[in-house]
């Protein structure tokens, strides 16, 4: 489980830190940074995929040339906050624990640094790994320093800790510095299995995020049959909901939310192969028999149920990351839309961070959710991206209660709050 993101030099943020809850609500103006944090969850997710900075900045390319990841966005010299050579993004966790063993803590932070010389090529800095305040391997020596030896290039020395202390190591190890070593000292016989099995609940962490970003005409297509993942722009709902339905209870849970989202008096969802293609059509059954294909249903209708889709699956990812969730959803199915992620995020089945511009939605927020709510505004003095603890802005919990924190989204205040709370010494951040 994630439990905060500090972004530091990272496009336009000098160095912020967003706290993570089981739901997260992230609010801010147009061009105020909220992208650019779904942007650093898309870095560290593209670590755990194992894949090179090349790779996870600039887009990954199958053998067929296919596009299998998207770039992050923005050019080179635009990751880098106002042109600064390198960023750091710093996640801390809490890793299950084995069989009856607690939450481990952990933190693991990378410094990402462009060569500098014609071909800008990206290469890791620093990275380190701390778990319960232990150190399991930092860098050592960085790659400027002049006593690294000649023949260590182009590798990166880590020091690998020797008895879990912050101050003994055993082992240095070399990896390649253009991509990140939390994936690569698995490949090492000298680190010790405790560390790389640690190592490798980070990446179980990292790796086990979706982004999606739902557009309703990919929604109604048919689908082929078996696909069982949904895609980004939410590809194979109809199998994928046929896969949910496959189970009695998932399946009547799934009726129950969408006979109360919409005014159809739907009984059940049926499957429709085409007779031409095979492909899975999905048609909605109401209990007068009449039958309403995905093609006829409502853009919001589509969108809450590829929600529903991502939240009900058999093993749903650890993180969910939307832009505006509640896009196309009438105001008065809000309610059911925060009933479902907060009650599934309470479970600990997944967690949950999208932006949104909706007053309506964030006047319906609960306390956990209350708590985690961040508001990203774009300094006037400085250019700077700053994120706040909506909870910790000054009486924001007495103005909650009698004006409603959509009134106080509504009225720009949540914005004023965090500007007129900002030291005003004219530092740069730098």
């Amino acid at each position: 489980m994630i439990k905060s993101l500090r972004l530091v030099d990272f496009k336009g943020f000098a160095d912020e830190t967003l706290d993570v809850g089981p739901f997260t609500v992230v609010v801010g103006a147009n061009a105020s940074g909220k992208s650019n944090i779904r942007d650093a969850f898309r870095i560290l997710h593209g670590i755990g995929r194992g894949y090179s900075l090349p790779e996870i900045l600039g887009g990954r390319y199958g053998p067929g040339g296919e596009r299998q990841w998207n770039p992050i966005r923005g050019a080179p010299g635009e990751i880098a906050r106002l042109g600064r050579p390198s960023f750091a993004l710093t996640v801390a966790l809490s890793l299950a624990g084995q069989s009856t063993a607690k939450p481990a803590k952990a933190q693991y932070g990378i410094r990402i640094a462009a060569d500098g010389g014609a071909t800008q090529e990206f290469h890791v800095l620093e990275e380190r790994l701390t778990v319960r305040n232990a150190s399991i391997y930092t860098t050592h020596p960085p790659p400027s320093d002049p006593v690294a030896k000649q023949d260590d290039e182009p590798d990166l020395l880590l020091r690998m800790a020797k008895t879990g202390t912050q101050r003994k190591y055993g082992h240095r190890v070399a990896v390649r510095p253009n991509q990140p070593a939390l994936t690569q000292i698995r490949e090492h016989k000298k680190v010790v299995r405790r560390h790389k099995d640690y190592a490798q609940r980070v990446i179980d962490v990292l790796a086990n995020m979706r982004f999606l970003d739902l557009l309703p005409d990919r929604m109604r297509q048919p689908a082929f049959p078996g696909q069982s993942t949904l895609g980004d722009r939410g590809e194979n709902l109809p199998t994928v909901l046929k896969e949910i339905c496959e189970d009695p209870s998932r399946r009547a849970a799934l009726v129950s939310w969408i006979r109360e989202l919409t005014p159809m008096d739907v009984e059940d969802l049926e499957f429709v192969p085409d007779r031409t293609t095979g492909l899975i059509q999905l048609v909605f059954r109401e209990a007068d028999g009449s039958r309403i294909s995905a093609y006829s249903a409502s853009d919001g209708t589509l969108r809450f149920l590829a929600v529903l889709a991502a939240l009900l699956a058999q093993n749903p990812v650890g993180l969910h990351v939307f832009e505006e969730i509640d896009n196309g959803i009438h105001p008065s199915r809000l309610r059911l839309l925060l009933d479902l992620i907060e009650s599934r995020a309470e479970k600990g089945r997944t967690q949950v961070i999208t932006t949104t511009h909706s007053p309506g939605l964030l006047s319906m927020v609960g306390d956990a959710t209350f708590d985690s709510t961040g508001v990203v505004v774009r300094r006037p003095d400085l250019n700077d991206g700053v994120i706040a603890s909506v909870a910790n802005l000054a009486d924001a919990k007495n103005l909650r209660a009698s004006h409603g924190l959509g009134r106080l989204l509504e009225s720009g205040w949540l914005e004023d709050a965090v500007i007129f709370s900002l030291p005003n010494d004219g530092a740069d951040g730098s």
